[in-house]
């Protein structure tokens, strides 16, 4: 055991302890220290994983689909590496497996399980190359740190190259990421939603990738489920969404998330219908039926991610469904507070899309509620907010709605945004202030939306008053 090492865990381990007594949460400080006295640090530690590393990537739900991933291997008495607390950049990744590893310097682990932020996957990489990747989604996202959606799909492709031997995980229903996978070289295995659960289409909504990636002509869409995911085709070069590996069928949101996750496997070539050509067909191998008091319907994409993943894998997931029902989303997914008379619930909401399946998750309420939508502009947010006029505040127009407050250093941004679609709001920039006022004169049922860097602040704000 080189001494560098056991001197970069124990600095590391350190200043985790420190930041979090200050109140802060210093993951990516203590991996930057470690990497600093040792910069071969995780390329050694990776090593140390007895089994298989994942990765989780994408624009929209890495955090939540990473955590349940990890909790199903977990549950298959497994030990693992995870960063539960989102850092997915360099100095993030690095901090997982330090603060994993043992006093002695060694890491004890079966698994990694490893959320990555996309851009940041060509500086991982070359330390490690992981077994599986699961790609959620292909959203646009903070266009002054990221640029174009093409952008990040090149450094996405330049990783899977890094990586030839790697599998990913794709949702086959986004265009942009079935294409990155399709042409990428990898191995791959999808997952989706092959039925129309919505059948009223909202036009309205802004929709990436509307174009092949193949030849450019115009995407068709037999039905969308939000976004630009859905069922599509290219009409000119053939380019269309995958048939799935892993479905979701029977869905049912009247009460919570109800369906059921159907495994096909391709049988044996037979000979086709008009008798020309051999075909491949897939038959049902496996059916999961999935029950869980869960809001929001781009959890279903989360769940199938992670059962995808730990499936293909090999995991025989017998205690998923309670995985499920133990499951209890942090870091401000959909997590939930108890203040007082009221119930809290914390969400992130960092772009477009995101923001608009928080409206969905929000609306399928039916109860009176209060909303408190926090806007910051820091670095890490991106300092370019022109995304709020892509969002549908518009449906916040409704009886149920009993109160908006805006807050955060952009707040009067948000507050102009609200004015342009005739909502009234309240303005308040301090959080804490914003908050207390709404427990104490609110509804009992406030929801709590805000975006990346106001996200750690709140959710101590709620903790400490819970």
């Amino acid at each position: 055991m080189r001494i560098q090492r056991l001197i970069a865990i124990w600095a590391a381990k350190l200043c985790s302890t420190a930041c979090r007594l200050a109140g802060k949460q210093g993951v990516t400080l203590a991996g930057k220290l470690a990497r600093k006295i040792d910069p071969d640090i995780l390329r050694e530690l990776s090593l140390e994983v007895r089994e298989k590393i994942f990765v989780v990537c994408g624009t929209n739900g890495k955090t939540t689909t990473n955590n349940l991933l990890c909790s199903a291997i977990e549950s298959e008495g497994m030990k693992l590496v995870c960063n539960h607390t989102g850092s997915n950049m360099l100095d993030g990744v690095t901090a997982a497996f330090v603060l994993a590893a043992k006093n002695n310097g060694h890491l004890d682990a079966d698994y990694a399980s490893i959320e990555i932020d996309e851009a940041s996957t060509v500086r991982v990489f070359p330390y490690f190359k992981p077994d599986y990747m699961v790609l959620t989604n292909l959203f646009r996202d903070q266009l002054d740190r990221y640029g174009e959606i093409d952008i990040t799909m090149n450094l996405l492709k330049k990783a899977m190259q890094m990586a030839p031997d790697m599998t990913v995980i794709v949702n086959g229903d986004d265009a942009l990421s079935a294409y990155l996978a399709m042409e990428s070289g990898n191995p791959y295995v999808t997952y989706g939603i092959t039925e129309q659960v919505f059948k009223e289409q909202d036009t309205g909504e802004i929709r990436e990738g509307r174009f092949c990636k193949r030849c450019g002509e115009r995407l068709e869409y037999d039905f969308y489920h939000y976004s630009q995911l859905g069922m599509y085709h290219c009409p000119k070069c053939g380019f269309a969404r995958p048939e799935v590996d892993f479905d979701a069928e029977y869905i049912d949101m009247a009460h919570g998330l109800n369906f059921d996750i159907v495994r096909f496997v391709r049988s044996a070539s037979c000979e086709s219908e008009d008798g020309k050509h051999s075909v491949n067909r897939k038959i049902p191998a496996e059916t999961a039926h999935i029950s869980v008091n869960y809001k929001g319907f781009y959890n279903i994409y989360n769940i199938l991610a992670a059962y995808s993943a730990a499936r293909t894998s090999g995991m025989e997931l017998k205690h998923f469904a309670q995985v499920l029902q133990d499951f209890n989303p942090q870091n401000g997914r959909m997590e939930q507070f108890h203040i007082g008379n009221t119930d809290v619930i914390l969400n992130l909401a960092k772009n477009p899309a995101g923001f608009n399946q928080n409206i969905s998750a929000v609306m399928e309420d039916k109860r009176e509620k209060d909303l408190i939508i926090v806007i910051n502009d820091n670095a890490q947010d991106g300092t370019d907010i022109s995304w709020l006029w892509d969002v549908d505040f518009d449906r916040f127009a409704a009886p149920s709605i009993r109160s908006i407050t805006v807050s955060g250093i952009r707040c009067q941004d948000m507050r102009l945004r609200m004015k342009y679609v005739d909502i009234e709001s309240e303005l308040i920039a301090d959080v804490q202030t914003a908050i207390r006022k709404r427990i104490a004169d609110g509804c009992g049922n406030l929801y709590v939306l805000v975006n990346y860097t106001a996200l750690f602040s709140t959710r101590n704000i709620l903790a400490n008053m819970h």
